[in-house]
């Protein structure tokens, strides 16, 4: 029968932080750079295309800064007024955005040169975006209007006039071409199908939208306005199935991060909050210097940008792990199974979960004091275990639990003297009072005093250690009446001030 090691008996880590996984992994976008922008910054919108970049619209123009250097790389300033909502079209080579003369266009992202411009809006244009078949705009304008636009022949195809206020509020569908959802100041969420021409759906935000997310698989939105969160179930019938009121104030623009895991939201209270959208709990939250007016999270979860009233650009970035960085290579270098290049992969290819494996079974590797216990010299064992006490008391602690365990407690620590007797004594001294050892170390103790007391006196090192930790023991029992006491008179105050309430 194979040896079996010593058990080193595993405690509860004491924690020190209040930091969760969550919290250390937000954390990490760091070393945040501010820029000053020439007014608002009302959108934030990233590339779906590596490097990433993102468009940021303020004032007069919509400027793409770079994902590595943070600065801008190109600006669209072809607006007679205030530009809104520039974004990306999913191939990330096209831009569409916006205006408040009502005008939308259409700009290439290289040449930044006008393609198309289109005419149909009579107020404001604060909504702009590609549906996913490539070839029609979504807009939405304070003239209460949604249209769609054709971008080969220019036209408007579809008008929906159905909302009461100024939409303010828009996205399509990445599942359906055909589905959009709207929101309005006038407090409605309208689910939209092109090839009707009244909506499909409307719920009741309660307050005027603000934003809008689809989540990929097209099953549930998500809307804001004032300070409240909504999460419709769309395969339900546009149920509500999730409120959430975690900002003080209007809640003026969401996004998701790159699995649609994470909602991010920004808020005039100026913060950033994130949640876990499996409970819609708030994981994390960042503090900005000015209320929030866009916020953008990339697609590889590295950039984490928010945009403010006062016209300050914040962009914070989070360095990737060499483990994540080698999860990710692993994920793209995966052999499709059946495959030339899958037959020769070599030996150094890691095994898949599916691939049975042909064990090989490893010589144990035994520390010096199991080998010492292997072989039933114990006070060897406990001498080579106590070199390493400073570091290590659990590891101390469970030889010791080992030796009374197998009755050789007092064969370890009997025929010592000064000299090997005193890092034994030592190490009681400095744990004995710590929860974790008391009982064991109190045993250990007076298996030390029964061994050794008809030769106590001469020796002045030992006799002082001895002194020394009947010291401790001494100061420990009084520690233990003093919280006793403290407790029973805390327990009387409480009974009191219980019955006062009662009475009263």
């Amino acid at each position: 029968m194979e040896y079996q090691k010593t058990v080193i008996k595993k405690y509860a880590k004491v924690s020190t932080s209040k930091k969760t996984s969550e919290t250390k992994y937000w954390k990490r976008f760091k070393s945040p750079i501010v820029i000053k922008e020439f007014g608002s910054v009302s959108s934030i919108f990233f590339s779906p295309v590596a490097p990433y970049d993102f468009a940021v619209t303020s004032s007069t123009r919509v400027q793409i800064y770079s994902s590595k250097t943070h600065q801008p790389k190109k600006t669209i300033s072809r607006f007679k007024d205030i530009a809104y909502s520039g974004s990306f079209r999913q191939d990330g080579k096209l831009i569409v955005a916006g205006d408040a003369t009502g005008l939308v266009q259409m700009f290439d992202g290289g040449s930044r040169a006008i393609l198309r411009s289109f005419k149909g809006h009579a107020l404001p244009t604060q909504v702009t975006q590609f549906s996913i078949n490539k070839s029609n705009i979504l807009s939405g304008s304070d003239d209460k209007t949604v249209r769609i636009w054709d971008i080969p022949s220019g036209d408007s195809v579809n008008v929906f006039e159905e909302h009461e206020d100024y939409v303010r509020a828009g996205v399509v569908s990445l599942d359906n071409p055909n589905l959009f959802v709207s929101g309005s100041y006038d407090q409605t969420v309208k689910l939209w199908d092109m090839r009707q021409n009244t909506s499909v759906m409307t719920m009741n935000h309660g307050a005027p939208v603000e934003s809008l997310l689809i989540y990929p698989n097209g099953g549930a939105i998500i809307s804001s306005g004032g300070p409240v969160i909504k999460v419709w179930d769309l395969l339900s019938g546009g149920r509500c199935m999730h409120t959430l009121g975690n900002h003080q104030k209007t809640v003026t623009s969401m996004c998701f991060d790159g699995s649609a895991s994470r909602l991010v939201t920004g808020s005039l209270d100026q913060h950033v909050k994130i949640y876990d959208v499996q409970d819609y709990k708030v994981v994390h939250s960042v503090k900005y210097p000015a209320p929030i007016l866009s916020v953008g999270l990339s697609p590889d979860d590295t950039h984490l940008a928010a945009g403010m009233a006062n016209g300050l650009l914040s962009i914070r970035q989070r360095q990737i792990k060499s483990s994540e960085k080698a999860a990710k290579k692993q994920k793209q270098d995966y052999i499709r199974g059946g495959t030339y290049k899958y037959f020769m992969r070599g030996q150094s290819n890691t095994a898949a979960k599916d691939d049975f494996v042909v064990e090989r079974t490893k010589r144990q590797r035994l520390t010096k004091y199991d080998q010492f216990m292997k072989v039933f010299q114990y006070a060897n064992a406990l001498d080579e275990v106590l070199k390493l006490s400073i570091q290590t008391p659990v590891v101390v602690a469970a030889v010791l639990q080992e030796l009374i365990h197998r009755d050789g407690l007092k064969q370890a620590i009997t025929g010592r003297d000064d000299v090997s007797l005193e890092p034994l004594m030592r190490f009681l001294i400095r744990n004995i009072h710590h929860p974790r050892f008391t009982n064991l170390l109190v045993d250990v103790s007076e298996a030390v005093i029964d061994c050794y007391t008809r030769v106590f006196g001469q020796s002045p090192l030992i006799d002082d250690l001895l002194s020394r930790l009947t010291t401790k023991v001494k100061q420990e029992i009084k520690l233990q009446k003093d919280l006793i006491e403290t407790m029973a008179t805390l327990d009387m105050l409480f009974t009191k001030s219980g019955s006062a309430i009662v009475n009263k």
